[in-house]
């Protein structure tokens, strides 16, 4: 036999090189759907980058071409950026670039420190995380003491706290619940990534010896949605509540 009867067939592969290295065409199904996720994925990277604030996957389904998979042009984006100095993470519905955890100490001397919370804030911060959507008389109820207004106050102030509605009581109290500002601060994905019990006791934050009765409330998966108990906040109700100026009619 020949050299060439006697040889074998060597598979290979076509790459196209990226910032990230060679990507297996081969693995593509569709080579016109996969140059429009990647230009997706650009296009998102820069949105995200020039915004102050997260951006949500609405906003983002809004400026991204039609047909693009937003889930997939951020898990493209997010694998991209899961090993550099910032990342891209998610808080509730909305996508930032963060700066990684292991390097966050670099930021410490350029950070804003913020004034560190009362006991009481923390304990209703707390209350109205697990508990929302809790009105000021529900989170009295639960502490035992009463919660002044400058303590709600404080944590809308840091755009933590929100007014929700009204809950569909006698006297139509106001119902309270987290922001996104919250989840962003305290490096959570979602709500329900707050901690359990057991990882409460972990941290210390838990006496060992309670009651066997004690259960920490598990927070609803969807925060901004109202319950059946709650009405949402009319014009009327956010300037009875001083939230926006009352309209001037002329006679």
């Amino acid at each position: 036999m020949s050299e060439r009867a006697n040889a074998s067939v060597i598979p290979f592969k076509v790459e196209d090189e990226t910032e990230e290295g060679a990507v297996e065409l081969g693995t593509v199904e569709n080579p016109a759907e996969r140059l429009l996720l990647s230009e997706a994925v650009r296009m998102a990277e820069a949105i995200i980058f020039a915004s102050a604030q997260p951006v949500s996957e609405k906003q983002l389904a809004a400026r991204l071409p039609d047909g693009v998979c937003i889930a997939a042009a951020m898990a493209d984006l997010q694998q991209i950026y899961a090993k550099r100095g910032v990342n891209l993470v998610r808080v509730g519905d909305a996508w930032a670039f963060r700066t990684a955890g292991d390097l966050a100490f670099l930021m410490s001397r350029d950070t804003v420190q913020q004034r560190k919370l009362s006991r009481a804030a923390l304990e209703v911060l707390a209350i109205i995380a697990y508990h929302q959507p809790v009105t000021r008389a529900e989170i009295e109820d639960i502490r035992g003491v009463e919660t002044s207004k400058g303590t709600l106050d404080t944590l809308m102030e840091t755009e933590w706290v929100r007014m929700r509605g009204r809950r569909k009581t006698p006297g139509r109290p106001v119902t309270y619940g987290t922001t996104e500002s919250f989840l962003d601060h305290f490096a959570l994905e979602e709500i329900r990534d707050l901690p359990g019990m057991e990882e409460l006791k972990g941290a210390g934050l838990l006496s060992t010896r309670m009651p066997s009765n004690f259960s920490v409330p598990l927070p609803p998966a969807d925060p901004d949605a109202l319950t059946e108990d709650e009405d949402p906040l009319t014009d009327i109700d956010l300037e009875e509540l001083g939230l926006l100026t009352p309209r001037v009619t002329e006679d």
